[in-house]
């Protein structure tokens, strides 16, 4: 008898791609950045500019020389807390609805809507 996986929980994230984000937690606290992916599965979400990795790269080719390339690695989304560009504030998120009815995020200390 073979055991089957459950399929990965898929998390529900307060932030979208393209958000603008302040860092809470970690090396990087204070840091302000986009939301340049989110990772549902495992809750996390890469922020530009934040938790920097560096990989040296081999050479590939004859004559070529090789390389340290930097790239943003995931961040846990519970460390990550949404920022008004306007007050330059940080803030948690609710849930409204606007004038036509839709659901729409609100940053709760600025009443400022995301959607």
């Amino acid at each position: 008898m073979t055991k089957v996986k459950p399929a990965p929980v898929r998390h529900k994230l307060h932030v979208k791609k393209g958000d603008t984000v302040q860092v809470i937690a970690g090396s990087d606290k204070g840091k302000v950045g986009e939301v340049l992916q989110t990772l549902p599965k495992t809750n996390k979400v890469v922020v530009k500019g934040v938790n920097i990795r560096t990989k040296h790269v081999k050479p590939q080719q004859e004559g070529e020389t090789g390389q340290i390339v930097t790239n943003e690695a995931p961040i846990h989304s519970s460390n990550v807390m949404l920022y008004s560009e306007k007050q330059k504030v940080a803030s948690r998120v609710c849930y409204t609805f606007d004038a036509e009815g839709r659901k729409v995020r609100m940053l709760k200390k600025t009443g400022e809507t995301l959607d």
